[in-house]
């Protein structure tokens, strides 16, 4: 794996780990906050987003409009027993799901679920740096680069690391203070 593959791969676990943000809640309505609800669609689980319109008239509430009516409860359902913690209300047409004000308690509980969702993307991080890392380590060994080129892309690696994980470090801090702006 070379460096531009390992940036690359980098990235990703950034924009992945952002995408887990997205699905914590702020005290504001957030169409992502059912990225990862499933609803059991003939039979098969099907993403939310692809069975229904989903907007957000207004700060507080979601809006829920199915391209088919008769998938109106299986999407109350699913929402019912997803982690969103959010009570659907079906008014025969659409489901709204109003976001009540955010306690203290439960905004202490989004920050650390962020801190654990960042601390998942800097592992992934460092997994990738200590794959490059190996590679570098068996080019040196095998005679295919010098020792003074295997310490330069050491040291290319290693920034490279730093940057993703800062990167990382600056979403966190920037979804705990949208999490506790009251």
């Amino acid at each position: 794996m070379k460096l531009d593959e390992a940036e690359s791969t980098m990235q990703k676990t950034v924009e992945s780990t952002q995408r887990s943000f997205n699905t914590i809640r702020t005290g504001r309505a957030n169409a992502s906050l059912l990225d990862k609800v499933l609803v059991e669609y003939y039979g098969t689980p099907t993403a939310l987003k692809s069975l229904a319109n989903i907007t957000t008239p207004d700060a507080s509430t979601i809006l829920i409009q199915p391209y088919d009516k008769s998938s109106l409860n299986l999407i109350e359902k699913a929402i019912s027993l997803s982690d969103v913690g959010l009570v659907p209300s079906n008014d025969g047409v659409a489901i709204r799901l109003n976001i009540p004000p955010l306690t203290s308690d439960r905004r202490k509980e989004f920050v650390k679920t962020a801190a654990k969702y960042a601390e998942e993307g800097r592992v992934g991080i460092r997994n990738i740096r200590r794959d490059v890392l190996d590679t570098i380590r068996k080019q040196e060994k095998a005679g295919e680069i010098s020792e003074d080129q295997s310490k330069d892309l050491q040291d290319k690696l290693q920034k490279l690391t730093n940057k993703y994980t800062e990167k990382i470090d600056h979403l966190l801090t920037e979804k705990e203070k949208d999490i506790m702006k009251v």
